[in-house]
């Protein structure tokens, strides 16, 4: 993550804005990334493939929207402001949890996603450095599938934890 937490001047409040700072969660000036993945962690209610389908459905919205606020507000390459990015790769990480996941499971995906995020390892990082909208998208994604991939492992060796 780079960028600022308060957006420079732009259009004003866009379509694009809205969704890229999900509804304003991107302008809390502390940790707006990890305020924008709890946005979404209540869907984990839904299962995990209503989370896959939402994920990639607000991964495509949130990669237009993106698209359009770093057109209508450029200078920083990755806004901290832009939280949709998050808030799809939470409900990717999500997506990996069983059916019958409790607080802990919930805990654990949100913990390694934003980890995941944070750390920018492997494949993480080299999504980041893609740059513009896909950049700043696509790393959030494959840390969701990092860590979707990885709760999938562990529930498979330690069935039950997640619960």
């Amino acid at each position: 993550m780079s960028g600022e937490a308060v957006p420079p001047k732009g259009p004003g409040v866009t379509p694009a804005f809205v969704v890229a700072t999900m509804g304003g969660i991107g302008l809390v000036r502390v940790f707006p990334g990890t305020w924008g993945a709890m946005l979404v962690l209540p869907a984990v209610l839904l299962g995990p493939l209503a989370c896959l389908v939402l994920g990639l459905l607000v991964a495509a919205i949130g990669w237009w929207a993106t698209r359009q606020a770093l057109r209508e507000r450029p200078g920083v390459p990755d806004p901290s402001w832009i939280v949709v990015d998050e808030a799809a790769g939470q409900l990717i990480a999500l997506a990996g949890l069983p059916l019958d996941a409790g607080a802990a499971g919930l805990v654990m995906a949100f913990a390694l996603f934003r980890a995941l995020d944070i750390l920018k390892p492997g494949p993480v990082g080299w999504a980041d450095r893609l740059g513009g909208a896909l950049g700043v998208m696509l790393d959030d994604l494959v840390a969701g599938a990092l860590a979707a991939a990885g709760l999938m492992l562990f529930h498979h060796y330690w069935p039950g934890v997640l619960n």
